[in-house]
This record gives C-alpha cells, sequence and structure tokens, in this order.
C-alpha cells in the first residue's frame, strides 16, 4: 500500500511567487535606503560647520573618521578622500555635502574604480 506523502505545510508559512515578491524586496530595499544614513551624516557634519555655510576642516573629518566610531585607519580615509573629497581651499576648508553625497553613492565618485 502506497502512501500519499505531501510535504507537511509549517504554521505561518507562505508561498510566493516571484512576481509576488519582487514588489515586497522593492519596498523593503527603500524602506532601508529612507532610514535616513545621508541626512544622518549630513546632520553630524553641520557640527563641524562653525560658520553655518556648509564648510568645514578637512582636518576635522579625517580625525573624526579615525577616532569616532567604527574607526578607520589612514590608508582606508585616504582612499575615501581620494573617491570623494574635492581639493579643500586656502583656510583647509571642504564643502561637505558633495563628499556625503559621494561617499553615500547619491553623486558618482570623482575617480573611476579599477
Amino acid at each position: 500500500m502506497a502512501m500519499d506523502l505531501k510535504p507537511a505545510e509549517k504554521d505561518r508559512e507562505k508561498k510566493f511567487k516571484l512576481d509576488e515578491l519582487y514588489p515586497i524586496v522593492a519596498q523593503l530595499k527603500k524602506e532601508v535606503k529612507d532610514q535616513g544614513c545621508y541626512d544622518d551624516f549630513v546632520e553630524c557634519l553641520k557640527l563641524y560647520d562653525k560658520n553655518e555655510n556648509g564648510l568645514m576642516l578637512v582636518g576635522e573629518l579625517s580625525h573624526s573618521f579615525m577616532t569616532l566610531g567604527e574607526k578607520m585607519t589612514e590608508e582606508q580615509v585616504d582612499e575615501l578622500f581620494e573617491d570623494c573629497l574635492d581639493e579643500e581651499d586656502d583656510d583647509g576648508q571642504i564643502s561637505y555635502i558633495p563628499f556625503l553625497r559621494r561617499m553615500c553613492s547619491l553623486d558618482p565618485p570623482l575617480k573611476k574604480k579599477k
């Protein structure tokens, strides 16, 4: 006597067709993107913008990357700056908005990836 075995369905399990899954994944990606990474960085760097003119000292930016949070090495900071940082002005300041836009991949990097 042969038994008709079917895979057991677990509670709260649902199967999706691929075309049903795409909108769900797209929404999840949008929610992750909307978490404010770029905006959070802007607010942090405004703390270093002493004249409230969109400029900060490049030395302070470098120091922050190497000493705060997940610390970066000097080599990592140099590579990031090569990709994302415009030249500093005569006072050692940079405009941090274009830098952040490149860092967060909202604008293309300054140099092409190999």
